[in-house]
């Protein structure tokens, strides 16, 4: 069976690129608008700066910690990380968002869950849980942030 595992959501959002991508780029503020419901928090100070950061989010489900492998990276445009659990090497699958500024002071924001090289065969059923609409309910609420 053939299955779409590059999964994505874009929409204009009327907030400045910078913004938007400090909300992105400071893991304690992830979970306020975090559409998967998979974060519970993050210790503030983990602003990501450059591919090879490594954050650390504490997950809803038991309060486990991922790390955050950032593997993209541009300052206000684009930001990518590979997690994994703790210490360990990320299974495959990545997480990126895109920031496109316009004209007009608002930002055209894509959203993107890839898991073409997932290698964990348990996180599979999760990864196909996470739907575009699933991403899309993101970019919903960090617009909100900003209406």
């Amino acid at each position: 069976m053939d299955e779409t595992k590059v999964v994505s959501a874009t929409a204009v959002v009327d907030a400045p690129a910078e913004a938007i991508f400090e909300q992105i780029a400071d893991p304690a503020r992830q979970p306020a608008w975090d559409g998967n419901d998979n974060l519970a928090e993050a210790a503030p100070g983990q602003r990501v700066r450059a591919v090879g950061d490594v954050f650390v989010m504490v997950l809803t489900k038991d309060g486990v910690l991922r790390d955050n492998h950032v593997v993209e990276f541009e300052e206000g445009r684009l930001i990518a990380w590979r997690p994994s659990e703790q210490g360990g090497v990320p299974p495959g699958h990545l997480w990126r968002w895109e920031l496109r500024p316009l004209e007009d002071g608002r930002t055209q924001i894509t959203h993107t869950y890839d898991w073409t090289d997932l290698t964990d065969e348990a996180r599979v059923p999760r990864a196909r849980r996470t739907t575009s609409e699933r991403l899309q309910d993101s970019i919903d609420r960090l617009a909100a942030i900003f209406a």
